[in-house]
């Protein structure tokens, strides 16, 4: 995917056995995909990176100091081709149906920040949804779900 981000969880992830080592593996993972998301359309947004970072912060719960360098790899790293393969097959070993659908849901959260879905965006997320094998049922009631959050934020 991008290379920086891969190195960083080489450097912080790699060491050690265990659940936490897992659970910061997982995390990581989703994060990085959805700060793919902010490329998909050429265009990052700053309503969608603070989109990120209030996801990571509350659902994640990861350290704001691995948040912000992760934050800052991504977005300093050029655009390269992508293989979503590596992160999504982690999530597919680890997470249960319910916690990939939360996962497409904040997609979708991210997606709905600068108040428009973009083709692009929506492309990504159906290609993440079927890389974890999840129904377009799924795919479309994680949308709405997105869809109905933003509302209520004032986001759409």
């Amino acid at each position: 995917m991008l290379k920086a981000i891969t190195q960083f969880f080489d450097s912080h992830f790699n060491a050690g056995d265990g659940e936490s080592h897992t659970v910061d593996q997982l995390q990581l993972a989703s994060a990085a995909l959805l700060i793919e998301l902010t490329r998909a359309d050429n265009q990052v947004d700053e309503s969608e990176t603070r989109k990120i970072l209030a996801i990571l912060r509350e659902r994640y719960d990861l350290p704001e100091a691995d948040l912000e360098e992760l934050v800052t790899l991504a977005g300093q790293e050029n655009q390269e081709a992508t293989s979503l393969y590596q992160f999504t097959s982690l999530i597919n070993d680890r997470f249960n149906p319910q916690e990939k659908s939360e996962l497409i849901i904040n997609m979708w959260e991210v997606a709905y920040a600068d108040g428009r879905i973009n083709r692009y965006e929506e492309h990504l997320i159906r290609k993440i949804s079927d890389l974890l094998h999840l129904s377009h049922k799924d795919f479309i009631s994680g949308k709405q779900i997105a869809r109905a959050r933003a509302e209520k934020a004032g986001n759409s």
